[in-house]
């Protein structure tokens, strides 16, 4: 799902607990008066997790639903709600066998009829945000109370990474999926006691979470967030002690004596362009782009000392980056207009969902080389751009667990990334074919997996731009979280 197009964080701002003084003060963790006031530029539009999907929502939903999985600081699944899971001889069968005892807040039991439940009406339901990630799963049966078994149309490792928090938060079945926006209900570690739409949400600690000995925070209240220049003075005032800043801001945040970090994430930026429209069905002028875009003035002109430029949507290091693919098409101005001689003039519009500094660094590249763009505003842009209605736009994403997932959206041609679908580049599907048949911890995983971010960035239908770090300013009151990238994880998090 989209995010903003300019990636810059998390949205995410933790207040101190009533009674904080200026400056930070402090509440005694489990003394019944540690209470987190998170304040987010992503209030969740939807409660209802299969209406939300992945986007970068799923971080504010995870305070009350938990999923069958959940990774750790290395991007490995782990347990969550399932405290294992085995596959058959083939591949293509995969059990879950659920922690015993646990209840959703209303009372229902978290079993295998439960999670059978979740993953029907994710793959079925009418404005389901999750069916194009469930491709892989042909259905559901239960094995006793505990054991939910997933049957796959394919051979396919990459279901534990799948079944996440950003694709199945498990909400309770005994819950009518239209009030969940009103009255959430999940089996995570903290329950929903009054909900304002659009505007705040009070949460409790939930005592029958499965890992509740190891939450410390016993409120939290999630308010949606004022602007940028607003979340420094208010972490400096005391009134925040956790927020997601932007790159501009964090000079100030050091300065007011915040501690600033980066949290690892997969965030990265691109330019969408649509090659069953023209002129990008020419690949001449596709390649004229790609040799136009000047990636370090984003990251200069945006990333304030943070980020760095990218071309493909995992950051260097993760097991997914490939180093072959690095630099394939250099700034190279001059080369771009070589391949627009004889070409006649190019106009274009590109359509954006709010105005964004982007859009007139990608409008003054082009116009560099010979092709001019109007920028549009479209307060609607989501349903033409996921219609495949749009020639060209610009897009960001937070990424997800399973590397399988991040390129089918990207290059795949359901992919709800791919400006261009149906199209897929080829060998691209075969690529991914062979990454899903191979066990994540087998020898050849990294290089298979590699091999298919190679063969989806022959894509004519993207050009990565730059990638935002998830920065975060805390006061000194609350310790630090887990560096799960891309995740919020309260294990183990304290106030004072």
């Amino acid at each position: 799902m989209p995010s903003r197009p300019i990636r810059v964080a998390l949205a995410a701002l933790l207040i101190l607990a009533v009674g904080a003084c200026a400056g930070g003060g402090t509440a005694a963790a489990g003394d019944g008066t540690a209470t987190l006031k998170w304040a987010t530029s992503y209030f969740p539009t939807h409660w209802d997790p299969v209406v939300s999907g992945s986007g970068a929502q799923f971080r504010e939903l995870a305070l009350v639903y938990a999923s069958l999985t959940r990774t750790d600081a290395k991007g490995n699944a782990v347990p969550d709600l399932a405290e294992s899971w085995k596959y058959n001889s083939t591949g293509d069968e995969v059990t879950f066998h659920l922690r015993a005892g646990l209840t959703f807040s209303d009372g229902a039991p978290v079993n295998a009829a439960a999670v059978k439940a979740a993953v029907e009406r994710a793959k079925t339901q009418k404005n389901s945000a999750l069916f194009g990630d469930l491709t892989s799963i042909k259905s559901v049966t239960t094995n006793g109370d505990l054991d939910a078994v997933v049957h796959l149309t394919q051979t396919d490792y990459q279901i534990p990474l799948l079944f996440g928090e950003r694709v199945l938060q498990v909400a309770s079945p005994k819950a009518d999926p239209q009030a969940l926006d009103q009255k959430p209900v999940g089996a995570g570690p903290f329950i929903v006691t009054q909900l304002i739409p659009g505007t705040k949400a009070v949460l409790k600690k939930n005592p029958d979470y499965w890992d509740a000995k190891n939450i410390h925070l016993e409120h939290v209240e999630l308010i949606s967030a004022p602007d940028a220049a607003t979340v420094v003075s208010g972490l400096q005032t005391g009134v925040y002690n956790f927020a997601d800043i932007t790159p501009n801001n964090a000079t100030a945040a050091k300065d007011a004596g915040l501690d600033v970090f980066v949290q690892p994430g997969f965030n990265a930026n691109n330019i969408s362009l649509n090659i069953n429209k023209a002129p990008f069905d020419n690949p001449k002028v596709v390649d004229a782009v790609r040799y136009a875009i000047n990636r370090k003035e984003f990251v200069d002109k945006l990333g304030f000392g943070y980020g760095e430029s990218t071309d493909q949507p995992f950051p260097p290091g993760y097991v997914a980056y490939d180093p072959q693919s690095k630099d394939k098409y250099p700034y190279d101005p001059a080369k771009a207009k070589q391949l627009l001689s004889g070409i006649p003039k190019i106009t274009l519009t590109l359509v954006i969902p709010s105005a964004d500094p982007q859009a007139e660094i990608v409008q003054s590249q082009l116009a560099a080389v010979g092709i001019t763009v109007d920028i549009k505003v479209d307060k609607n842009w989501a349903t033409p751009f996921f219609a495949k209605d749009l020639t060209l736009s610009l897009y960001g994403t937070t990424g997800r667990d399973s590397a399988v997932q991040t390129l089918t959206a990207h290059f795949g041609p359901n992919g709800p990334l791919n400006l261009s679908s149906p199209y897929q580049p080829s060998g691209f599907d075969s690529a991914v074919a062979k990454v899903r048949q191979t066990p994540i911890e087998s020898p050849e995983y990294a290089a298979t997996l590699q091999a298919a971010t190679r063969a989806g960035l022959e894509s004519r239908a993207l050009v990565f731009t730059y990638s935002s770090p998830n920065l975060l300013a805390k006061s000194k009151s609350v310790s630090a979280l887990p560096a799960n990238p891309g995740h919020l994880d309260w294990t183990g998090v304290r106030i004072g």
